[in-house]
């Protein structure tokens, strides 16, 4: 059985020096995912403006760029290249701040090279993104506060990492009450033995490493954050025949999800709540994830796990909110979460990328 420490230094090789490009994956899971609803105009500028040497290095799977980030504090796990975080830095603004961890040197110091070319293409008297090398299970030795974040994003590198508990804990331990963890990453059909999990490759690509899409409800409760909401799912095609082979009748989604700190006891009551339209960007609508679209002036009922996210978080002066007397009696069943199932979400939208790697056979 591989140790932690050997399978981070296999995925440092694997994206450090092996991978010149996006191209170079045997799966679709770098362009793979796709909303329910068309990307904000505000993402769609900002990516435009990433530097193009950045964004070839790109390895991610879906696009985590949650509403309203002006003026927040935001943490990129596994930001590889920066080029989310140079997204980020746009969409923050000057008042905010975007830090990127990764713990693969060649890419934070490639990433730190851009640094002041954003700044000057963003018109910002002052950088307002870092880069630093640090591992995502180890938040606090690389310097990240408790209760620092406002947000903390990450696209398709959760899958590499072998200990996905410490690095929700550790998610959890730096966001700010309110705040969220939202975050694309690989999903596999079933539990992955654990001779996937030795191969190299197949961890390299996240399909040895990616969690069946039940387990991160359990674990995500486990840790703290609220039930996860899924925003957006696609279906992974694997382009490589052997590495195909070898997964024999699992199957692969990328899902896009946000979990939110809570307070430590909130009110879990009913509420009615109305969305203001007063977001730049969704002036009509605001598509919170997948099962909730909260259409301008119209009044909706939501259970009291949404209505406490609504309240405690950034999002709260957007929405008017009144709360039932009666206390939300669905959390004392058995949930049912079909709506989480990214491959349910993935079949209805049709989304799947039939986009083959330079490198597949």
């Amino acid at each position: 059985m591989a140790t932690g420490d050997d399978v981070r230094e296999n995925v440092k090789k694997y994206y450090g020096s092996r991978l010149e490009s996006s191209g170079d994956l045997q799966t679709s899971a770098a362009s793979c995912s796709l909303s329910c609803c068309p990307v904000p105009r505000s993402v769609t500028e900002a990516l435009s403006l990433v530097h193009p040497d950045v964004t070839k290095r790109f390895f991610g799977c879906g696009l985590p760029f949650p509403a309203k980030l002006e003026g927040c504090r935001v943490l990129d796990l596994g930001s590889g290249s920066g080029r989310d975080c140079y997204a980020f830095s746009k969409l923050v603004g000057p008042s905010g701040h975007v830090t990127g961890i990764d713990m693969t040197e060649e890419l934070i110091t490639a990433s730190r090279q851009y640094v002041e070319y954003h700044q000057k293409k963003f018109g910002y008297k002052d950088p307002n993104v870092t880069f630093v090398q640090g591992y995502m299970e180890k938040l606090g030795e690389a310097g990240i506060q408790s209760d620092s974040m406002d947000v903390v994003l990450s696209n398709c590198v959760i899958c590499l990492c072998p200990d996905k508990r410490a690095v929700l804990q550790q998610a959890y331990n730096i966001i700010k009450e309110g705040g969220e963890l939202y975050f694309s990453d690989m999903y596999a059909s079933k539990v992955v033995p654990d001779h996937m999990k030795q191969d190299t490759v197949l961890w390299g690509e996240g399909m040895g490493g990616s969690m069946f899409w039940q387990d991160l409800i359990s674990l995500a409760h486990s840790v703290g954050f609220s039930t996860p909401h899924l925003v957006s799912a696609s279906h992974i095609v694997v382009h490589n025949s052997e590495l195909k082979a070898k997964a024999g009748d699992i199957s692969y989604a990328s899902g896009t999800y946000r979990l939110f700190k809570l307070p430590k006891s909130p009110v879990m009551s009913k509420a009615t709540v109305t969305y203001k339209g007063t977001l730049a960007d969704f002036p009509d609508k605001l598509d919170f994830d997948s099962s909730h679209c909260f259409k301008k002036d119209v009044a909706e009922e939501v259970n009291g796990e949404m209505a406490a996210v609504l309240q405690s978080s950034r999002f709260f002066p957007d929405f008017e909110i009144q709360t039932s007397n009666k206390p939300d009696s669905s959390s004392e069943s058995t949930p049912q979460y079909c709506s989480l199932n990214p491959f349910l979400l993935a079949d209805k939208l049709g989304s799947s990328v039939k986009k083959c790697s330079k490198t597949s056979k």
